[in-house]
């Protein structure tokens, strides 16, 4: 446990003394802030389709950091450093995705407050927005540090990424502006379904990434 608390707060440190989890942040806040200038200032609009955007934000958001999640790590010897000292690839994987998430998904919640307002997200619904997206981040996080293993070493990994990343997190997209619906709870049910499968898969696809990587 001391180990993955370790590599959470060294990876959770870089992400924070290098700006990282700032241009997630502010990349969500430009779409909410340039989207009115876009569609014009009804409110009706805005507030039928503000939820939407906030979720299509978060998850173009979650692609601008993930070529630095497991890169880095492999070209230093990181890895191979973590696995002499007996830490399993799937312990590592776990402790990026927790990391990973610290550094992006409260940022967004926060940054979401200010979203839905510019966007005209009636208030009632700003409650489901953040629950949704506290499960949906999560989800996220663990797809983002899979498709970075996967990518690392990859000449073009940045761009093969969000390619590999974009269709999976589909669900995740679909589901999480199906749960603002205040009359019926289905879509919550299905977002929270489908962010605990890329948490339960996450760790062992990444981990058999950070391993052939290694090999």
């Amino acid at each position: 446990m001391s180990a993955l608390l370790s590599i959470a707060a060294r990876d959770l440190r870089r992400a924070f003394a290098g700006g990282g989890w700032l241009m997630p942040v502010i990349f969500f806040l430009l779409v909410a802030t340039l989207f009115p200038f876009a569609i014009g200032p009804d409110p009706t609009i805005l507030d039928r389709v503000g939820g939407g955007v906030l979720w299509t934000a978060a998850l173009l958001a979650a692609l601008l950091p993930i070529d630095r999640l497991v890169a880095p790590d492999a070209e230093a010897g990181v890895l191979d450093q973590y696995a002499v000292r007996g830490i399993s690839e799937e312990a590592v994987a776990v402790a990026k995705i927790g990391a990973h998430w610290l550094g992006f998904g409260p940022p967004l919640m926060l940054a979401a407050l200010p979203a839905s307002a510019l966007l005209g997200v009636a208030p009632e619904m700003l409650g489901r927005l953040e629950a949704g997206l506290a499960l949906g981040t999560l989800g996220l996080a663990s797809l983002a540090v899979t498709v970075s293993a996967l990518v690392a070493g990859l000449r073009g990994g940045s761009a093969l990424a969000g390619l590999l990343m974009l269709p999976l997190a589909v669900p995740v997209l679909i589901f999480g502006a199906g749960a603002l619906d205040p009359i019926q709870n289905g879509g919550f049910y299905l977002l929270a379904a489908s962010a605990l499968v890329l948490l339960a898969a996450g760790p062992f696809a990444a981990g058999a990434a950070i391993r052939a990587l290694r090999d």
